[in-house]
Order: C-alpha cells, then structure tokens, then sequence
C-alpha cells in the first residue's frame, strides 16, 4: 500500500531532524602531531585528549626515543600506563610514556601551557588521577593543561653506569622522559591551541622535585619559562657512588652480583620492584632511595647547591609549602596517637627526622619556643619544619642571594585527613590549585575551600600567562628577599607574612641539611 500524504510528510521532517541533529552534533577532537594525528573527546565544554604517546616503548635503562610516526588517526580516549610501581595504580606498563592534554580550543589561540608533573616522590604515582583533571583549570583560565607519564623507581633511576657497560644514562632516564615530554609540547602544543613560548611547569612533592633538578639539566634549557613547586625540592642529587651503592644493594637482593649487572635488563619486571625493598644502604632504613643522580652528564651538577643552578634564575618561580606538611605521612600512623613527652623521643628518631640531631635537643628548643604546644604539635612542627620545608627554604634562600627571588607561599587552610584530623598536610594544595575541591580523593574541601582555591588557582594562571602570580582577589605578593623572607599565607583572608616560623626556621638551620636520598 503506498504512503498516505500525511505519513510522507511525518518521515519527511522526521529524516530533516536526524539529518540536523547529526549536522549538529560536535566533531570529534582533532590534532595533527609530529608523530601522527590523534582524535579525543568534547568534555565539560573542553578538549580532552588522553594517553597520546610522546615517546616509543622503553628499553631498560636506555634514554627515551621519540614514537614511531603513525598515519590513521589514533585515539586518545583514554590514560595510557603507568610506570611499573608497587602499590595499587592500576594499568601499569614499562610501555608508559604517555601525555594527556585539556584545552578549550584547537585554534590559534597560543594560549599558555601549564605542565603538571605527578608526585610520589621518584617511585610512584601517574598523571591520571582525578585531582590531576584538567577541565576546571583549562575553563577556568584559558589555559592548555598537560599531564604526563614518565618512567620511576629503578626503571627511572637506577643508576649502572659503574657496573654495566652501556647503561651510561640509566641514573636520570626518568628525567629524560620528562625532558622528552616537554619537547613534544615545544613542538606540537601548538596543534591544540597552545603557545609554546609560555609553558609553565609545576609540581607537587616529587613532581617539585623533578622540577628543581630539571632546572640544572642543560638538555631542559628554554623547554619551559615558569615554574612552580609545591612541597617538593631537590637541594642535591645523590651522589654517583652513592648511587652505586644503592644499586649493588638492589642488584645483590637480584640475586646478581655487580658483574651481572647487564641481567637485569632482561629479568621479570615483578623482581625488579621486589627487591627495591631492601634497606638503603646509605640512609640505614626504609626500602632503596631511586632519584635522580650527579653523574655529569644529563646532570653535571646539583640543582641548588652550593648555590641555585645559574640555568634556571632566568625562570619566572613559585616556590610553596604547607604548614602542617607531615601531617599527611604521621596523622594517621597510630603509633603517634596519645603522644606524651617520655614517648616522644621514639617518635622523633633520625630516620623520621633526617638529620643529625638528637629528639631530645628538637624537644627542648620547641618547649622553649613554644611552652603551650602538646607532645603532638611538637611532632608534627618539628619533622616540618626540620625534614619538609627545609628545602624549600633553602632554595627560596639561594634564589634571593642569586638575585631572582621566588614568590613563595605556605598554605595554612587546613585541609581534612583520613583519619579526620585537620591541618595543613602534604597534598592539601593540589585539589586547590588545579579547583578541584569537589573531586574525588579531594580532603581540601569544605567552607572556605573553594575560595581558597579560586586564590591559588588564579595565581598559577596569572604566573603562566604573564610571569608573575599576582592577581586581584590577592594581596600584593612580594619577592621573597633576604632578610624579610616575604610569604604569602594562603587561607580564606590571604596575607603577607615576613619570616613566617622564623623561630623554627633558625633553629634548624643551625644544623647541616641532608636532602632525602643523598
């Protein structure tokens, strides 16, 4: 039977509506890079591109290379691997030298590039975690958000250059990824809208480290132009010999002897992370420090020792801490509950404190500075003041004497532990910075947190796209200089501080500082 009038004109507007709502419907993502094109996602108004491979599979020990080039468009839908790492970061592979970039538009807009490179010290930990989302910060500032992938532990930093011929690099392979990676942003940021001439690094913890001993590699020369670290400093590298001895110690729990150091590149990747447990020889406890090494080559000297590596005073710089640092490693260890002043000394022993003092000196100079505090505030502003944001202050320091003073802040906004215990703690800045107070895994929220982070937030925008931090809603954010040492205090009223915890930062630099791992 043949179609009524009314029906034809019924499947009529019908195919006009599937017609239009297709013509309608957002294209996905595309960008052409050195390497190939990649298609991502629309999300939240933004661009999502996710596990774009800057550089080819890995092999052991050796320095990055760049990807393969491929021709059909690759999707970049989801994160690729992780480093190899004990604990539970899922999809994990030695294949792992992946970026992810946010940005609202594919244009010409040269809008400036923020780089965040992960924490968890040099042995954990990826780019893909839900704090680490670009979308709110990309929106919010107009900026390009990347973050990356880069080998660690002893796939990073392994240092067999004394002991295997061939592995001449093996000690800084992570910080070559990371040198690789921002040479993909130098040469294909522009394809997503992004200027490579204002590329910003930052970072938390370990990523601030990364960051500190990038700005003494020359191969790392003008890949980036502003930076920012947030708790997280590398004074020194460790030393080659050193670096040598944790290697051996490494190799030995192998089952190889310094002569066989050449088979580790080929035994399961499962024993190469299980043997990473076995004391530090050089620090006496805890499982092997793997960090970046002075092995004069990718790094010819250490990053602020004697002084601030002259490479990066050119470098536009904000240097932050918190105020309850330790907080986030102690709170919630039970053996810190119910402190009193005989079981204290336990607590404070060198290997929570990291430098050569005796607890019962930290103890009196604290009950003398501060006759009010408990056993508990003691452990925590000591192990502070006196492991965590010393380096901090030490760079701030060489950078003033050097004459290109840092911004310098401390977060005081107290953020929420696991355990329910509020202060300041390591990782509470990250959330606030990258306005993600609502995220998950997010414990800096709550009244006043969104305001707080709109304080940060803005002001590593305005570092990225002008050079320096300051922005309305701060108050005037001055240099740190010698001897005022101006801080920004971070909090729902924002303020200026001179030589905040002066008391405690003069105690200890009385007493020679040893970087972790060194």
């Amino acid at each position: 039977m043949g179609m009524t009038r009314r029906a034809a004109v019924l499947a009529g507007m019908a195919a006009t509506a599937t017609a239009t709502a297709v013509h309608a419907a957002p294209r996905a993502p595309r960008a052409v890079t050195t390497a190939g094109p990649v298609v991502g996602r629309r999300q939240d108004g933004i661009n999502v591109f996710k596990g774009v491979r800057y550089g080819a599979p890995t092999r052991r020990f050796q320095p990055p290379e760049p990807p393969t080039p491929w021709r059909d468009a690759a999707p970049a839908f989801d994160y690729g691997a992780a480093s190899p790492q004990r604990g539970d970061e899922p999809n994990q592979s030695e294949d792992c030298l992946f970026l992810n970039v946010w940005t609202p538009g594919l244009d010409a807009g040269r809008r400036p590039v923020m780089v965040y490179i992960h924490g968890g010290a040099y042995s954990s930990g990826s780019g893909s975690d839900p704090l680490y989302d670009g979308t709110r910060l990309a929106a919010r500032g107009d900026v390009v958000v990347v973050t990356l992938n880069h080998r660690l532990n002893a796939l990073g930093y392994a240092y067999l250059a004394r002991l295997a011929p061939g592995s001449e690099d093996s000690g800084n392979v992570g910080q070559l990824d990371l040198i690789l990676a921002l040479r993909w942003v130098r040469d294909n940021i522009a394809a997503f809208g992004g200027d490579p001439d204002r590329v910003m690094v930052f970072g938390q913890s370990g990523g601030g480290a990364k960051i500190a001993t990038l700005m003494a590699m020359p191969e790392a020369k003008g890949l980036f132009h502003r930076a920012a670290t947030m708790s997280g400093q590398q004074v020194t590298a460790s030393g080659p010999l050193n670096a040598t001895a944790r290697a051996t110690a490494w190799l030995k729990a192998l089952g190889l002897t310094p002569d066989r150091a050449h088979e580790a590149a080929s035994l399961p990747l499962e024993r190469l992370l299980e043997a990473q447990s076995v004391e530090d020889p050089i620090l006496g406890y805890g499982g092997l420090y793997f960090g970046p090494v002075l092995d004069f080559r990718s790094l010819p000297r250490h990053p602020f020792y004697p002084d601030a590596a002259p490479q990066g005073l050119t470098i536009p710089m904000i240097i932050g801490n918190t105020r309850e640092e330790t907080l986030g490693f102690m709170g919630n260890d039970p053996r810190n509950v119910g402190l009193t002043w005989e079981t204290l000394p336990a607590r404070l022993s060198p290997g929570v404190m990291r430098i050569d003092i005796t607890p019962e000196a930290v103890i009196a100079a604290y009950r003398r500075m501060h006759p009010d505090w408990s056993p508990d505030q003691v452990l925590i502003a000591a192990t502070t003041a006196g492991r965590s944001w010393r380096g901090a202050v030490i760079e701030a320091e060489e950078r003033a004497r050097a004459g290109a003073p840092a911004w310098v802040y401390q977060l005081d906004f107290p953020g929420e532990t696991a355990s329910g215990r509020k202060g300041a703690f390591h990782t509470a800045d990250i959330p606030l910075v990258f306005d993600n107070v609502n995220a998950t895994g997010s414990r800096t929220n709550g009244p006043g947190a969104q305001a707080v982070s709109d304080q940060m937030s803005d002001a590593f925008i305005a570092l990225a796209r002008t050079g320096d931090p300051n922005h309305a809603s701060l108050p005037r954010w001055e240099h740190y200089e010698l001897p005022t040492r101006q801080t920004l205090l971070f909090d729902v009223e924002p303020r200026m501080a001179n030589d905040p915890r002066g008391d405690e930062r003069a105690f200890f630099s009385a007493i020679p500082y040893i970087q972790p791992g060194t």
